[in-house]
């Protein structure tokens, strides 16, 4: 049984012609005849009482049988479905209806996406955006239990089952408050970051991972005087010279107090926009991922 089938049955249960369901399907009255036919011998049952009629203006009008009668119920029911999913798809080709699903960083959540979400919601205003911010690990879970479509991970993260592009390269650089010790430096080495007392992300930040790892191949002691993941507090404790933190450039801005200082030698994130090439994309996602390409 197939949606032919159902689309000529319910003409035939609407019109109860099959002259004039014939007609209203533009097809030749035999093949409507045929095509019943072969239903009710597919489903093992009589549809419809061809020997039981009255006349009506418009010729005779058949009646179903209680079989029939079922049957036009659920063809009604799932052709209406049908012409919703229809409806549906086509609004999503011309993105007019979609959702896009994205797990991102904290860092860029707060301070990348912002201006071009906004950009692209003005160009497709009618695309629903869903930003799910946290570490870099909770936006690659996310991302591997299919909890989003999409998202910005770093370059380590990448898995063979992932198609990716790179969104963008961030340098890594030490704040510090205008009067710390280290304010005037041109560079620090880690070896001068890990002397200070930090204040770091909590578990499953990328950053945290990353300086925890260069501390441990320089079997350098750690002094983690604060833990949160809220950046302005962050930015605070360093503003007011209670610890020193390594964060994306981009974090640092003009009217902070606080010096943005590379590391020597210089250390760069690249960050890559990904998702499970096994689960394509739907469009809504891939004119979003496009926008941030062309949009840098």
């Amino acid at each position: 049984m197939d949606i032919k089938q159902l689309r000529q049955f319910e003409a035939l249960a609407s019109k109860g012609s099959f002259t004039l369901a014939a007609k209203q399907l533009n097809i030749a009255q035999p093949a409507l005849s045929q095509g019943i036919k072969r239903l009710e011998e597919f489903l093992g049952v009589t549809l419809v009482n061809r020997n039981k009629h009255y006349r009506g203006q418009d010729g005779s009008r058949l009646t179903l049988t209680a079989e029939g009668e079922a049957l036009a119920q659920h063809a009604r029911l799932i052709l209406k479905q049908v012409k919703q999913a229809e409806a549906h798809i086509k609004s999503m080709a011309n993105l007019t209806k979609g959702e896009v699903r994205i797990a991102v960083p904290g860092m860029l959540g707060s301070y990348y996406l912002p201006s071009r979400l906004m950009a692209f919601r003005h160009r497709y205003p009618d695309l629903k955006l869903s930003l799910f911010e946290g570490g870099t690990r909770d936006s690659l879970r996310m991302l591997q239990n299919e909890e989003v479509d999409i998202a910005i991970i770093t370059g380590q993260d990448l898995q063979p089952n992932f198609d990716s592009h790179l969104l963008l390269r961030e340098q890594m650089v030490v704040a510090v408050g205008e009067d710390h010790p280290l304010a005037e430096h041109s560079g620090i080495t880690l070896e001068q970051f890990f002397e200070q007392e930090l204040v770091m992300f909590k578990p499953g930040y990328f950053h945290r991972e990353w300086m925890l790892s260069q501390a441990k191949a320089l079997d350098l002691e750690v002094n983690i005087a604060f833990e949160t993941n809220l950046i302005n507090l962050i930015k605070q404790v360093v503003a007011q010279g209670f610890a020193i933190t390594s964060v994306l450039e981009m974090v640092i801005e003009a009217r902070d107090p606080i010096r943005a200082i590379p590391f020597s030698p210089a250390v760069h994130l690249d960050l890559h926009i990904a998702w499970n090439r096994e689960r394509p994309i739907g469009l809504a996602d891939r004119a979003f991922v496009e926008f941030l390409m062309n949009n840098p």
